[in-house]
């Protein structure tokens, strides 16, 4: 199994207690926090595609693709991600409830559906980025995020996707948001909603399975371990570098 490394776990506690959560108490921190953000709910959903094409079947004819646990892991968290529920049980994608957020809390969502209106219209990922008025940020973030999804093989995608996923917001700025939603900012309802069906849909079940994963597809060659830890830390690097940059701009 890939190494839970000390540099992983330093990574890990680093976003866990970033210091941008501290300076998120009030909703215009939080509009822009989300404006960034959301290209990262974004680019979360390429990551997982790329694995949903190479490790279950995506062509016809159809045949049974790879490890029927992996399979199930792929496909249950697509299924939780692009065909959950609202709050009034209309189906949405999470990256859709994430936008409705943005809209209720007031962020703006110009840049985001910029881009993906470009996505739509048949623009590359790398025009459609650069002209989308998102933040430099954002671009870079994608950037990398990208590189890796488009380049990388598949045990190092699945390192990034497992160790750089949204399970690292903490309890506490989801409290946070809920303070201020209780606090009669109704705009917040939707993201609270949000942040808790992330955490129950992910669940504790999916965590084990995705190492389980990592260790298939690495197939005990050392190497190929190495490469995925590397993809884990350039991917919760990444992470930290986009929440400096966040709480600079706050």
């Amino acid at each position: 199994m890939i190494e839970t490394t000390s540099q992983i776990d330093e990574y890990r506690s680093a976003l866990i207690n970033h210091p941008l959560y501290n300076a998120m108490n009030s909703i215009d921190a939080i509009q822009r926090f989300m404006e960034t953000h959301v290209f990262a709910v974004w680019d979360f959903m390429s990551l997982l595609k790329r694995l949903q094409l190479d490790l279950t079947c995506a062509s016809i004819p159809w045949t049974p693709v790879g490890n029927p646990v992996t399979r199930r892991l792929i496909n249950e968290i697509v299924f939780g991600e692009e065909s959950d529920v609202d709050q009034n049980g209309n189906a949405t994608s999470h990256f859709e409830l994430y936008i409705k957020a943005m809209e209720d809390i007031g962020a703006d969502t110009s840049a985001i559906k910029s881009f993906i209106q470009q996505l739509e219209q048949g623009e590359t990922w790398e025009k459609a980025i650069v002209n989308s008025g998102a933040s430099q940020a954002a671009k870079q973030f994608v950037q990398q995020t990208m590189d890796c999804v488009e380049n990388d093989p598949i045990h190092v995608v699945a390192g990034v996707f497992t160790y750089g996923r949204e399970d690292l917001i903490p309890d506490m700025f989801i409290s946070i948001v809920r303070e201020l939603s209780e606090k009669g900012h109704s705009g917040a309802n939707t993201l609270v909603y949000y942040l808790e069906r992330h955490i129950e849909i992910d669940g504790d079940e999916h965590g084990p399975m995705a190492l389980q994963m990592i260790d298939e597809l690495c197939e005990g060659d050392p190497m190929k371990k190495e490469e995925a830890t590397l993809g884990a830390k350039r991917a919760l690097k990444s992470r930290i570098e986009l929440w400096d940059a966040i709480a600079n701009q706050i």
